[in-house]
């Protein structure tokens, strides 16, 4: 049963991904693009620590954690670049 039940959620998560990877594609402006990439990193962290889960792989936490710390990074530079118009000053 808990096998239904992860890949329920990865199917979810994948469908919002796609959704996230539209808005990326067709948003009108900058911020709503930087803030639809930002949630397809949470969307792809929780789609690896799902895949961890169901394979019980202890490797893939350590992956999401990283991929967690890049976009965290990611999004601070686009926002800084919104912001300011350039990252590094």
């Amino acid at each position: 049963m808990m096998t239904y039940a992860l890949l329920f959620a990865i199917g979810c998560f994948g469908i919002a991904l796609l959704m996230n990877l539209w808005v990326v594609l067709r948003a009108p402006g900058l911020p709503d693009k930087v803030l639809a990439a930002d949630t397809m990193v949470i969307n792809i962290i929780a789609l690896i620590v799902l895949h961890g889960l169901l394979t019980g792989s202890g490797v893939n936490f350590e992956a999401a954690m990283l991929f967690a710390m890049t976009g965290f990074v990611s999004t601070v530079a686009f926002s800084k670049f919104m912001l300011r118009g350039n990252i590094i000053e």
